[in-house]
């Protein structure tokens, strides 16, 4: 274990340095698809209402996790492009770098406010993502699925619980979606998977994987039964977190190959797009129905939260 040192990755900027911060109300989110399947109320009574997010100085910034506490976080890419992970948390964002590498991102944060996320060494091919979890005493651990090269932790439930993926010398045939927990390691029989969120027992786990027709496509685990699916009239579904209500938030692609966020509640979608953004991208889903993600507008990663309003 290291124990994060302030002096070298910690950056703490107040709340009122959120560069370009600005809110839109969405009323009336367009419902693409309804039916009265598992769990399957309406979305469309559901509104948002979308902040900006920037890391101070960065050139790209991307959310890709929250807990229910609101704690936020993702990666960004500083003026020469290297890659950071960072944590938002009571308006204040504080650097993550995993000690020695050449790129950390973050990936997932759990309720007690344990991160994890990726690295790479300095020299290492771009196939190579090594596990990390930093644990809130500041202590980073490593992250290793036994037996293979690379390791990328998405997700950890509130037992401590990571998912993800393993994978060797590509992210093709190797990569499989695996649960490291302390009664022990598993991987799913899909190749081309990655789990990526769950309910907080384990009991239900969404992700994404390539099918045998080269589509990339959306699932649930439940009960060990493994079920494909995709947001209605796309061509490209990747499922990237579940809340404990099982609501799943992803990203989709159109037939016009517009990038798109979604909103998946039993057999109910629902588009998310930042308004003006030419691709929406969502992330990470919380226990209060919050997303964050990143869109794109004028050329530029940026990063949202999109709050349900009440």
């Amino acid at each position: 274990m290291r124990r994060l040192a302030l002096a070298l990755s910690y950056l703490v900027v107040p709340a009122a340095l959120l560069a370009g911060c600005g809110t839109d109300t969405i009323q009336g989110l367009p419902t693409i698809a309804e039916s009265r399947g598992h769990g399957g109320e309406s979305l469309d009574d559901a509104t948002f209402t979308y902040t900006t997010i920037d890391v101070p100085g960065a050139v790209l910034t991307v959310a890709q996790g929250i807990n229910a506490r609101g704690d936020i976080v993702g990666f960004y890419n500083d003026a020469a492009r290297r890659r950071h992970g960072f944590l938002l948390r009571d308006g204040e964002f504080t650097t993550i770098d995993y000690p020695g590498a050449a790129g950390t991102d973050v990936r997932g944060i759990g309720p007690a406010g344990d991160v994890v996320g990726g690295y790479w060494m300095p020299g290492e091919p771009p196939v190579n993502i090594h596990g990390y979890k930093l644990t809130k005493h500041g202590d980073f651990e490593r992250v290793d699925y036994p037996g293979h090269i690379n390791t990328i932790p998405q997700r950890i439930l509130p037992d401590g619980t990571i998912l993800g993926c393993r994978h060797d010398q590509d992210m093709h045939g190797s990569m499989y979606g695996i649960v490291i927990a302390r009664s022990g390691n598993s991987e799913i029989d899909e190749p081309m998977s990655m789990n990526n969120g769950a309910t907080p027992d384990g009991g239900r786990i969404t992700g994404l994987y390539t099918s045998m027709t080269g589509r990339t496509e959306g699932y649930v685990i439940e009960d060990g039964v493994f079920t494909p699916f995709m947001v209605p009239a796309s061509n490209f579904t990747a499922a990237w977190d579940m809340n404990p209500a099982g609501e799943i938030a992803g990203v989709y692609r159109d037939a016009s190959s517009r990038f798109h966020g979604f909103l998946r509640r039993g057999d109910t979608y629902a588009t998310l797009d930042v308004p003006g953004a030419t691709a929406t991208r969502a992330f990470g889903i919380n226990a209060g129905g919050d997303v964050v993600g990143s869109f794109v507008v004028g050329g530029r990663t940026r990063a949202f939260l999109a709050t349900r309003d009440r």
